[in-house]
């Protein structure tokens, strides 16, 4: 186990799925500019409740699971703005988080094993196949891959793939979505996945 900085957020980070950020508070900043310098990753937690700018009148409640934060990309347009692209790499339960100085919190984190390549079974390839023609979608549109909001390699038949992909992508609660999150058994994921793309509409 280890501590972290960690960044709540109102949507949830996945391994292997892309986060961009516009980071203008201190408390940000500084947690940027730090991994920046030292090469390390931070935490990204689904924020239950509060705002993701800190207001005192409204604490912040943090999920017990979150994913690391790499980052892949940084620019400055101002001396108070960071716009930031991270890629999300393995998850990690919240053993413990603590609100430090200037607002910025901390965590101690246990990690999650990563998934396994689970196959997708044919009763859930419908899941699969709606994916793969936003996947495809995107690729027409042309331009950088790296800018998408899915990006290479598609592992389009994997479980856990597939569930992380659609759980960043679906309008869902900040709830359900650390559920998900939490969930160490791809199969299940993508099952609770696919019943929720079947009663939003995604599938024929």
């Amino acid at each position: 186990m280890s501590d972290i900085a960690l960044f709540p957020l109102s949507n949830a980070l996945f391994p292997a799925g892309v986060l961009n950020l516009r980071i203008f508070e201190v408390r940000y900043l500084d947690l940027i500019r730090r991994c920046l310098a030292d090469g390390t990753e931070f935490g990204v937690v689904p924020l239950l409740a509060g705002n993701e700018v800190r207001s005192p009148h409204t604490p912040e409640v943090l999920a017990s699971v979150g994913t690391l934060a790499r980052i892949d990309a940084c620019q400055a347009p101002m001396p108070t703005l960071l716009e930031v692209r991270c890629v999300g790499t393995h998850r990690f339960r919240l053993v413990s988080s603590q609100l430090a100085k200037y607002g910025l919190w901390t965590g101690h984190i246990e990690l999650v094993p990563d998934d396994p390549p689970v196959p997708i079974p044919a009763s859930l390839q419908p899941s699969a196949n709606a994916l793969g023609r936003l996947v495809a979608g995107l690729q027409r549109q042309g331009g950088d891959a790296a800018s998408k909001p899915i990006v290479p390699p598609y592992r389009l038949d994997e479980c856990g793939w597939v569930a992380d992909r659609w759980c960043e992508l679906l309008s869902l609660s900040q709830a359900e979505k650390a559920r998900l999150l939490g969930l160490a058994d791809p199969l299940a994921r993508l099952s609770a996945i696919h019943a929720a793309l079947d009663g939003q509409g995604w599938l024929p």
